[in-house]
């Protein structure tokens, strides 16, 4: 799809996010993460997520309830709630209930605007599809394609048309979806709480070419 069409795209309702994350992640996937800058379009299919349950899941921000760090999360739906994590990189969480329930970017597709994820990920971009994944196939990764900070995100409403971050759809559906365990975590580590497109190359995980 033409970058001006994208832009053209109304995000999707807060509806969409007031649900529980276990059914959001599963019809999240194929839509599209977009960042504006400026007059350019950034822009990525979402193919990776991982859900967090809030007070009833080990592993969430919001187990031992609401702090000032992740006060997004008990807020209304469809907000950016980003952290810094290891001390070196930010990540993308969108809220969902707001009893702390959210989804975690894990991966994305780049469609639009690669050579400033390159850029910002300080990277040469050659067009191959293993070096295209070190764009945004994890997290970190993706967060820093898309510039993506808590200074400068945390707290963003992902559903307004007027937001520099917002989630599309482009009428893209995946053929298949694959239910796994969340990965990088310590606790809660056997519930399958995470979704990808079957198949697709930017899933992270996978062995990737050195950063």
């Amino acid at each position: 799809m033409p970058r001006s069409s994208l832009a053209q795209l109304k995000p999707l309702p807060r509806s969409f996010f007031h649900r529980d994350p276990r059914l959001v992640g599963r019809e999240l996937l194929g839509k599209v993460l977009l960042r504006r800058e400026g007059r350019a379009i950034l822009a990525g299919r979402i193919v990776e997520l991982e859900a967090y349950l809030g007070a009833e899941d080990e592993a969430a921000h919001a187990f031992r309830g609401k702090t000032d760090r992740n006060a997004v999360l008990f807020g209304p739906s469809g907000h950016a709630y980003v952290y810094f994590i290891y001390g070196n990189h930010y990540c993308l969480n969108v809220s969902c209930l707001p009893q702390g329930q959210s989804l975690l970017f894990r991966a994305l597709e780049p469609i639009a605007g690669m050579e400033l994820m390159a850029a910002n990920r300080d990277l040469e971009l050659t067009g191959k599809p293993t070096q295209l994944r070190l764009l945004t196939s994890g997290p970190g990764r993706l967060a820093e394609a898309l510039e993506i900070t808590r200074t400068r995100d945390n707290g963003k409403d992902l559903v307004d048309p007027a937001s520099d971050l917002r989630i599309v759809d482009d009428g893209f559906r995946p053929e298949a979806i694959r239910e796994s365990a969340r990965i990088g975590i310590t606790k809660s580590i056997d519930l399958p709480l995470r979704y990808s497109i079957d198949g697709n190359l930017f899933v992270s995980g996978k062995k990737l070419a050195k950063e």
